[in-house]
């Protein structure tokens, strides 16, 4: 069934047995395998890491040239989009898409990590997290109500700014993207404090090597006010490039709670949402738009999704799942009308006109 609205590492493939035994993700698993999907793709990866790099120079070559001229801030709108493309490219490396040793995975995304201002080490252990929990209200880290709420018993809890945006929170979520950049900054700083945080000593050399060359390249190129109106724009729109990366994924998908616990196939596909497009989208959106298949498969290279979906979709319909699939537009339409009625609990109740219908924080009832 269809409407319109993984563990990590490797699986390892043995004799084959029977094509009905085993659980539903188990004969998924074979399904994919068999069609040599698991495999890696150095290829691909050379020639994408060659050009993101490639790309990541002629920015910053560009912002040498223009130097003091306000066309620096197309060359800041240039580089934001390509931070986001390392930032993929970070999150490939840290499902071992791209080399299957941990080493070499680990070392490549806290190159690229690096390359952005990302702690790589605090960001891997929250991905885990929302991988095996996915859109889980107490156990996904990315649920958790630090700015934004996401479900009506989060916003009746809420305190602080998250009450005061909460809201209207599907109006300010777009400007607020543009936060999310120094968001990534600040947070990947501030875990540095977790003793249990492993190689924080490198994270943080790393992080902090990134602000300083960062900030000196900027001001020896430009003036301070230049400097500024650069750091703002590239910031703002690596922000929300980001934040559109990941908002079509499970904003709006069904949010579990206390014990509830489907079994693997369905605890992934059930809060996971598939964006329709062509190549031009997986390479927006780095192949992120096939969020189930992801899900179902970290460590599956990204250009092996596209040939996945069919399998896997067949294999939901046959088992009564739904496997939700949507246009870009219509995704970010399900996030904000979510994020609206998770606020609804924060908005005053409005008078009803006489004989009308009362509308309480903005859900009308009858």
């Amino acid at each position: 069934m269809t409407r319109d609205t993984a563990p990590t590492g490797d699986t390892a493939v043995g004799p084959r047995p029977s094509e009905t035994s085993g659980s539903d993700f188990a004969r998924l698993s074979r399904k994919i395998a068999d069609a040599g999907l698991l495999g890696r793709r150095p290829g691909y990866y050379a020639l994408r890491i060659t050009a993101v790099a490639g790309l990541y120079v002629v920015g910053w070559a560009a912002v040498a040239l223009v130097a003091d001229s306000w066309w620096t801030l197309a060359a800041a709108a240039f580089l934001a989009v390509v931070f986001g493309q390392v930032a993929l490219l970070a999150h490939d490396a840290a499902h071992r898409q791209v080399f299957r040793r941990r080493r070499a995975s680990e070392t490549s995304g806290r190159i690229a990590g690096a390359g952005i201002g990302m702690g790589y080490g605090w960001w891997q252990d929250k991905h885990t997290g929302h991988h095996a929990h996915p859109n889980h209200e107490e156990l996904d880290p990315d649920l958790d109500p630090n700015l934004l709420v996401w479900s009506q018993d989060q916003a009746r809890a809420a305190k602080g700014l998250p009450r005061l945006i909460g809201r209207w929170q599907a109006f300010l979520f777009f400007p607020l993207l543009t936060l999310e950049g120094f968001n990534l900054h600040v947070s990947s700083v501030k875990a540095l404090a977790n003793r249990s945080l492993k190689h924080r000593t490198l994270d943080g050399t790393l992080l902090f090597a990134h602000f300083a060359v960062y900030l000196a390249v900027l001001l020896w190129l430009l003036p301070p006010g230049m400097a500024i109106a650069f750091l703002a724009v590239h910031q703002g729109l690596f922000g929300v490039y980001l934040g559109s990366l990941f908002a079509p994924n499970h904003k709006g998908m069904p949010i579990l709670t206390g014990d509830d616990r489907p079994d693997f196939l369905r605890r992934q596909v059930l809060t996971s949402r598939n964006v329709r497009g062509g190549r031009l989208t997986d390479i927006a959106l780095g192949g992120l738009n096939h969020q189930i298949e992801h899900h179902l498969f970290p460590s599956m290279p990204s250009p092996n999704l596209r040939k996945a979906r069919t399998i896997v979709r067949r294999h939901c319909e046959e088992l009564g799942v739904d496997y939700v699939e949507t246009g870009l537009i219509t995704s970010y339409r399900h996030a904000l009308t979510s994020l609206h009625r998770a606020g609804a609990p924060l908005r005053p109740a409005r008078v009803p006109a006489q004989g009308g219908p009362a509308d309480i924080g903005g859900d009308r009832v009858p």
